[in-house]
């Protein structure tokens, strides 16, 4: 059994990554729905917290049917994010995550995200005060290091860890590598079998479906893997490793009715959360994802990339519906 704390996520729990406009309230519902065993709001910047700004202060609703969840926290000043740290405990979530692995530049070159990762000492401080702040069990969300020349994750997971972390997850690219070629989870594994490592230890990146969950497992004993960019129009893909580490056998995908409820079940819950504008508006790289490897879609694509209100969208998924009646496989 895995745990966080006190906090027991099952044996090789599936989490779903912090992504920025992504890992809002309604796609949250629908991944949890769907297999994920641990999730994560969208990263929050500690500043904007702090000064009540009204975007940060939003991504701190969670809901009981998400849980177990994390908020999620980055900054560059030491005690913003402790004031940051306490304000997040009064939304009671079930953890407190620390983002160290975000390489956007305008998060990154400040310090915060992994910028911190040109600067161990301070890291290790920032996380000492944040742990110290907070009743919360902490974890991080990290990468490999700053570039190649720079790749300390197993120096600074047990320097992490000795300041009290809970659980560490690791992307396996450098900050320089942004998100191109392949993540490299030897050091990963390195980590995990650190025989001074005893908090859980999470690999991230690249991880497409059962196939390649199962080999992350077998070859480095991760405790569990973190899933984000194949998530995205996608929820599925939680049950689907479930099921291939299992049985060793892969899940059908989901058909075009299957496909069309769960995007029209999202939109919904978009509005519902965002209002008209912004819940068409913030999902449509999702439902656009919906749909990915359906042959000759472009037009019903750019259709519903479009739409501008739910009276001209909720039409055009009948449409797609009963174009493809009958399209078993792509």
């Amino acid at each position: 059994m895995v745990k966080i704390g006190d906090i027991e996520l099952g044996d090789f729990p599936l989490l779903l990554a912090p992504m920025e406009d992504v890992s809002d309230p309604p796609f949250r519902v629908l991944c949890k729905e769907n297999g994920a065993d641990l999730m994560f709001t969208e990263f929050i910047s500690s500043e904007g917290l702090i000064r009540d700004a009204t975007k940060s202060v939003e991504k701190l609703d969670i809901y009981d049917v998400e849980r177990p969840i994390g908020i999620q926290i980055f900054g560059y000043e030491i005690e913003s994010m402790k004031q940051s740290a306490r304000i997040v405990e009064q939304a009671k979530p079930d953890l407190l995550d620390i983002n160290y692995g975000c390489p956007v530049k305008k998060v990154a070159l400040k310090g915060a995200g992994a910028g911190i990762l040109q600067d161990i000492p301070k890291m290790v401080r920032m996380t000492e005060e944040i742990v110290k702040s907070t009743s919360l069990p902490v974890t991080v969300k990290t990468r490999l290091g700053w570039d190649d020349s720079s790749k300390r994750i197993v120096e600074v997971a047990e320097r992490l860890q000795d300041v009290g972390i809970k659980a560490i997850s690791i992307h396996g690219r450098t900050r320089k590598q942004m998100y191109k070629g392949e993540a490299d989870w030897t050091l990963i594994g390195e980590v995990k079998n650190n025989p001074n490592i005893h908090i859980p230890v999470f690999g991230n990146g690249d991880i497409t479906g059962g196939a390649k969950a199962l080999e992350m497992k077998n070859r480095y004993g991760v405790d569990g893997v973190m899933i984000g960019r194949a998530s995205i129009g996608y929820p599925w893909i939680f049950n689907e490793i479930k099921h291939f580490l299992k049985t060793g056998e892969n899940l059908p995908g989901p058909q075009i009715s299957e496909r069309i409820k769960l995007a029209k079940r999202h939109v919904e819950l978009s509005l519902k959360w965002k209002g008209e504008v912004l819940g068409i508006v913030e999902t449509r790289r999702h439902y656009g994802n919906y749909f990915k490897g359906i042959p000759h879609f472009k037009e019903f694509r750019i259709r519903l990339v479009t739409a501008d209100t739910p009276e001209e969208l909720m039409p055009i998924f009948d449409d797609i519906e009963n174009h493809f009646a009958g399209l078993e496989t792509f």
